[in-house]
């Protein structure tokens, strides 16, 4: 059985998840490249990063988005929300701030739900500190829909 899901449970399947599908249209084609977010709710955005390539120069070019996260327990019982939003590439600051936070936000979900330590954090530390930045993104959500089988 097939039940879409109330406002909180797509809020709680994009929080406690960091694995996702970005969607973009690149040249009237539709690309979808797996992708690790954060979310943050209280500004209602995807936090990502990424290198210089086809994915950020097609976004640049259309910057209408989705992502669709998928929380999976059994072929039976899984959870599926998707994100429509818009694609923002952030500079200076602004982007060391949204990295810093995108950084501490995955570690804690990874140290919950798999119980590791990572050590790629630090890259990310050194990258703010010798401004040797990924790109980073915001994807600024307008619609989140989702769905749940359980049988």
């Amino acid at each position: 059985m097939y039940i879409n899901l109330e406002a909180s449970a797509n809020q709680f399947v994009l929080e406690n998840n960091y694995l996702g599908h970005l969607s973009y249209i690149y040249q009237d084609k539709p690309f979808v490249v797996p992708i690790t977010y954060f979310y943050n709710q209280k500004k209602n955005v995807i936090i990502c990063y990424s290198g210089e390539g086809h994915k950020m120069n097609a976004m640049r070019l259309n910057n209408n988005v989705a992502m669709n996260v998928i929380d999976v327990d059994s072929l039976t019982k899984w959870r599926s929300v998707t994100i429509h939003g818009t694609f923002e590439q952030l500079f200076a600051s602004e982007a060391k701030s949204y990295l810093h936070e995108f950084s501490l936000g995955i570690k804690a979900l990874i140290v919950e739900k798999e119980q590791k330590e990572l050590s790629f954090i630090s890259e990310f530390s050194s990258k703010m500190v010798n401004d040797n930045l990924p790109m980073i993104f915001i994807i600024k959500i307008e619609e989140i829909t989702g769905k749940m089988r359980k049988d």
